[in-house]
């Protein structure tokens, strides 16, 4: 028959039942595994994220809300943050960025980031025009 009474610690306290502890009480050490609650992305799951492409846009070039149309050798940007998506260009090896016209979008989760940011590749790189 099982107990109804509370366990005490080694320290005196009411705890739970044994969770982390070995059979003659002492502590259990933790197991080290490299990586263990890390994500692949610096800025962590729901933090920011982006990818990038450099591109060569068709003849009618990229609309931005900033500067109009660019064109040349483009890099692009897919951004994910705060549960938005947005695309940047920039002309290659430029300092500033510009977002893309209609581009900054719901996207319900960060796993689709590289889906979108291949579409948009797909879609905006045209070398052969």
């Amino acid at each position: 028959m099982l107990s109804e009474e509370p366990l005490v610690t080694a320290a005196g306290e009411n705890g739970p039942a044994a969770a982390g502890m070995t059979a003659d009480g002492t502590a259990e050490t933790p197991a080290a595994v490299p990586g263990a609650g890390m994500v692949a992305d610096s800025g962590g799951a729901a933090g920011p994220q982006s990818r990038t492409t450099d591109i060569v846009p068709g003849p009618g070039g990229v609309m931005t809300d900033e500067v109009g149309v660019v064109t040349g050798d483009l890099t692009l940007r897919t951004e994910y943050a705060d549960g938005k998506v947005t695309l940047r260009v920039q002309y290659k090896d430029a300092d500033e960025w510009y977002v893309v016209t209609g581009t900054s979008v719901t996207l319900a989760d960060a796993a689709g980031l590289d889906a979108v940011h291949g579409v948009a590749v797909g879609l905006l790189n045209r070398p052969e025009g």
